[in-house]
């Protein structure tokens, strides 16, 4: 009962928090806009000067940009926490007969569907610079499906960023000095065996190569002539996906869980 009870409540935050969007559509605008920037910036301008054997370097691009995409959308989990918790609303929550749970379970849900809005607004402006499908439907839907888990299972670490720090300022700071590695040193917008080889070690067993490299081979963006690094995690991306998806989850739910009750205390 109280799993349905938690679950039912959080809907109603969920829709609460995409009532907001709704009202003020400049949040999606600008959580597509960056995105489409990175698009057209690797795509026209440093696309030349990467290649990529056997293939177009918009296609290799793409399942990167995707990454990337899923996980600054899921900032919005800590940024929106951060400002619900300078505002009082959750306050206004605690005053109301509903699980504490609710909060996060809502926060997360909503920012999901967010993030699958962006993912089709992302893919869309794909196929306009010259990215195609080349798998069939269901594997083109288990990569946005793959996408989406990692980026639920990842607003989990950034719900708990953000009920740490005092303000939404902070927590795009703190944020911000975190993605940018794991994006960057990865194989998201160039292969990682280029990479200095302490780098490469890093990217090989980054969760974010793991996630980009299982959505090309979903999306069918790999070449015959591009062999994986010989490490488990790129051996068998979507298998080492899903279980960093586990691995989130297991680790993050709790903690946000435990310090939403310590900041609800203060």
């Amino acid at each position: 009962m109280k799993l349905l009870q938690a679950l039912a409540d959080g809907a109603v935050v969920s829709k609460r928090n995409l009532i907001k969007i709704k009202r003020v559509p400049d949040l999606l605008v600008f959580s597509t806009a960056a995105p489409i920037m990175f698009v057209l910036l690797f795509a026209y301008v440093f696309g030349g000067s990467i290649e990529i054997p056997g293939m177009d370097y918009r296609e290799f691009l793409m399942a990167g940009i995707f990454a990337q995409t899923v996980l600054f959308g899921a900032t919005i989990t800590g940024s929106g926490l951060a400002e619900d918790m300078t505002k009082g609303i959750i306050d206004r929550f605690r005053s109301l007969p509903m699980a504490r749970s609710a909060v996060l379970v809502g926060r997360t849900t909503s920012d999901l569907v967010n993030n699958a809005l962006v993912i089709v607004i992302m893919m869309i402006t794909g196929l306009i610079v010259g990215w195609r499908i080349h798998s069939s439907p269901l594997e083109a839907l288990a990569a946005v499906a793959i996408l989406l888990l990692f980026a639920y299972a990842f607003s989990w670490a950034m719900a708990w960023i953000g009920l740490l720090v005092r303000s939404p300022e902070v927590f795009n700071n703190a944020s911000f000095i975190f993605i940018f590695p794991i994006t960057y040193i990865a194989n998201t917008f160039v292969q990682s065996e280029r990479l200095p080889s302490g780098l490469r070690h890093i990217a090989e067993w980054n969760p974010v190569s793991a996630v980009t490299l299982a959505a090309r081979e979903l999306f069918g963006n790999t070449s015959p002539l591009q062999t994986p690094p010989d490490v488990w995690p790129l051996q068998h991306p979507v298998l080492a996906s899903l279980g960093w998806v586990v691995v989130f989850l297991l680790i993050f739910v709790p903690l946000a869980n435990y310090q939403y009750k310590r900041a609800v205390a203060r």
